[in-house]
């Protein structure tokens, strides 16, 4: 499909916010992650500034309905520019085949359509306890990615830890994105499931989507040329 990528999460509650962080970068234009924070702050027109810059977009709203709502849904997100756009694996195959459906424009092109697995935030305890998910957390993980690859979509977003395995289960060629990455010596914040961007290299990982690593950091643009240096270095 394509290489190996850094996506930065833009999780910002503004445009200023977004813009400023953005300026910063004179030299690159580093592929971004627009997530519902900040999409329902600004709407479609952040969208719309942010390629006009010159990025790449993943489009992180993580769609989660009835087939037919999210078909309608998908087909609207089709009309932007933008490189990828999401939905939850939950949401049964027959969801995930409407939403291609759906994304899929007249001329047969399309963003890059991935389905989320389980949440880097989910632990096995609480996948088992609260959600009433029996069997492991890389089972269910596989399973949801098997269901996404025979509803036709490209890849899935779950932790680097599962990426091998996913790989394993579904092809070389099926997406793996992954956030839950960490600088070795970077603090680990809400996430369980996490791994450095060299691991996540090693492991499979097509794709790292990194936040607060970078965007909370004293120098953005180091760190983020530090994570590209170890994961595609």
């Amino acid at each position: 499909m394509m290489n190996r990528d850094v996506i930065i999460a833009c999780d910002f509650a503004s445009a200023e916010a977004t813009y400023a962080f953005l300026d910063r970068f004179t030299e690159e234009k580093p592929f971004v992650k627009i997530g519902m924070e900040l999409y329902y702050a600004e709407g479609p027109s952040i969208v719309r500034e942010i390629h006009r810059r010159g990025h790449k977009i993943f489009l992180d709203l993580k769609l989660h309905d009835i087939p037919n709502t999210v078909q309608k849904a998908m087909a609207v997100l089709s009309r932007m520019d933008v490189e990828m756009v999401n939905l939850h694996a939950a949401g049964t195959k027959a969801m995930m085949e409407a939403a291609l459906q759906g994304l899929t424009r007249a001329d047969g092109s399309r963003p890059i359509l991935l389905a989320v697995t389980q949440l880097t935030s989910t632990s096995e305890e609480r996948m088992h306890d609260e959600l009433l998910i029996n069997g492991s957390i890389s089972e269910c993980v596989c399973h949801y990615a098997q269901m996404a690859k025979e509803a036709g979509l490209d890849g899935v977003v779950c932790s680097p830890l599962e990426a091998g395995m996913v790989k394993e289960r579904c092809g070389k060629t099926f997406l793996t994105v992954t956030p839950g990455i960490r600088f070795a010596d970077g603090a680990v914040g809400d996430q369980v499931r996490i791994t450095t961007p060299a691991k996540a290299k090693e492991i499979g990982s097509d794709y790292i989507v990194v936040g607060r690593p970078i965007t909370a950091a004293e120098d953005p643009v180091a760190a983020y040329r530090r994570c590209v240096k170890e994961f595609k270095g």
